[in-house]
């Protein structure tokens, strides 16, 4: 698969937003609210998302990982 596919693209937006979400879970789990957790580390994971993507589309193809 290369680097630019739209799978890839896919996989950095869910990876990141499932990710970030994960965290904010347990963050606010251990804060008492796992809720607003989970909101939060939406809210954080859709910017971290796109970042990626954009990160990895505007790599070279010949490039190796940043």
């Amino acid at each position: 698969m290369t680097p630019h596919s739209l799978a890839t693209a896919s996989g950095l937006l869910l990876g990141a937003l499932a990710l970030s979400m994960s965290l904010g879970a347990l963050i606010g789990a251990a804060l008492g609210g796992w809720e607003i957790g989970l909101l939060i580390g939406a809210l954080i994971g859709i910017p971290l998302g796109v970042a990626a993507v954009y990160l990895v589309y505007t790599r070279p193809s010949g490039e190796g990982p940043a």
